[in-house]
């Protein structure tokens, strides 16, 4: 059987992570597009990665370009392009140049690989995927945000480290934007089983769901010069194999709402099935009158970023 075809836009640090993971797990060939100034770059670093895999084991063909005709026919699109986040700069300094970016970038997918499950990962995530979406028209279970997963990998990650146990038997979710109004659910955060306030005060949950919030900034402070990458990627691929693989995952991400939620029209983190027809199933959960309140005010922050959207394509 023949591999599939993943297309990688953005040969950065996420870029290059995701082309690595794709090439361990096996989930295909992979092509890695970055803009012609780095072109040299983008091929060294592909050629570096496809001579590593006699040491590891693997087998994909890897390559590097510049050239939008070598993504023909993809079948993941996976879109990182975009500036990154410095310090002192919020996801929606962002959105003036990035719209412009993903504009590009979406008017190209639309015309080499109308058939492709594309994962938008560029910030300020919730605008740039719903941008993605409306210029090309695809269906909206075959675009998709990469946002929950990561953050939710996060709030999961600082339980854990907090209570010193196994990150595997925490489990959570986490709504919203991607930002500082998301929403987790300490309330149906379990771990082995247990739920979380029966081992953990108020105090301490509380401070962790600060710290999810927070964490890319977190992360673009102490780096000093750029934002986080081993996680994005990490959580995109995460998405990549449930739908490659057909694993009917049940992953948060930003997902276009049409009813769900009491929302219309607007891309948000929400639970939902990712399978072989992408993002397969929106998965509701009912909320307390204050977790109901959190999301309304992260749709707002999303709305407002909408409008620019809107404004300038």
């Amino acid at each position: 059987m023949a591999r599939k075809k993943i297309a990688l836009i953005g040969g950065g640090q996420i870029g290059q992570i995701l082309a690595l993971l794709c090439a361990q797990k096996q989930l295909g060939d992979v092509v890695t597009l970055d803009i012609p100034a780095v072109e040299g770059p983008v091929k060294g670093k592909m050629l570096d990665i496809a001579e590593s895999q006699a040491v590891g084991g693997y087998d994909a063909q890897i390559m590097g370009t510049s050239d939008y005709a070598d993504i023909q026919n993809a079948d993941l699109v996976i879109v990182t392009a975009g500036l990154p986040r410095k310090p002192g700069m919020t996801r929606d300094d962002l959105l003036d140049i990035n719209v412009k970016i993903i504009s590009n970038v979406a008017n190209e997918v639309k015309n080499r690989c109308p058939k492709a499950f594309c994962i938008i990962v560029t910030n300020p995530l919730d605008s740039m995927v719903y941008a993605f979406k409306k210029v090309t028209g695809f269906p909206k279970n075959m675009v998709c945000g990469m946002a929950g997963v990561l953050d939710t990998s996060r709030f999961r990650s600082f339980i854990a480290m907090e209570l010193n146990v196994s990150v595997e038997d925490v489990a959570a979710t986490v709504l919203g934007g991607h930002g500082p109004t998301m929403v987790p659910l300490p309330r149906l955060t379990t771990v082995g089983g247990i739920p979380l306030n029966e081992l953990m005060s108020k105090e301490k949950i509380d401070a962790i769901v600060t710290r999810t919030a927070e964490a890319g900034t977190e992360i673009v402070k102490l780096l000093g010069n750029g934002s986080a990458f081993f996680s994005p990627a990490a959580s995109a691929i995460a998405m990549a194999e449930a739908y490659l693989l057909d694993k009917k995952r049940v992953l948060p991400s930003a997902a276009y709402l049409e009813g769900e939620y009491d929302i219309n029209g607007y891309y948000l983190g929400v639970p939902v099935i990712i399978g072989a027809g992408g993002v397969e199933k929106v998965l509701e959960v009912k909320l307390l009158d204050d977790e109901k309140a959190k999301l309304t005010k992260s749709l707002e922050a999303v709305k407002t970023a909408v409008v620019d959207v809107d404004q300038r394509i």
